[in-house]
């Protein structure tokens, strides 16, 4: 339960510094959020959890597959917001968008051999 505790407090540090950090300055606020820390993080969870370097492996190469439909929110929502939408359209189409990304390379990988 300490663990576990652990995890979900780092974890809520990281989001809470990248969105003060981000008041101050948006340029540090970008800097922490794009860092991989979750991804980072995880893969130390996972590891101290299981013990199972394969299944840290096997993750990491899925985190990979899975960033590239993910960056259709970060190209969508700025774009749209400097159109005119407002913030929360924006994110729901954003998301939207991105959700269709996720699909299309889920449909696509297993044709190219990659198998999540």
């Amino acid at each position: 339960m300490l663990l576990y505790a652990l995890k979900v407090t780092v974890s809520a540090v990281m989001i809470v510094l990248a969105t003060e950090l981000a008041k101050q300055q948006t340029w540090w606020g970008s800097l922490v959020a794009s860092l991989p820390l979750v991804s980072v993080l995880a893969r130390i969870w996972l590891y101290i959890d299981t013990g199972d370097t394969a299944k840290v492996a096997s993750f990491a190469t899925g985190v990979f597959w899975l960033v590239l439909p993910s960056l259709g929110l970060f190209i969508v929502l700025p774009l749209l917001i400097r159109a005119g939408w407002g913030f929360w359209p924006g994110l729901i189409v954003g998301c939207l968008v991105t959700a269709g990304l996720y699909d299309l390379e889920l449909q696509l990988l297993p044709k190219l051999g990659v198998k999540l």
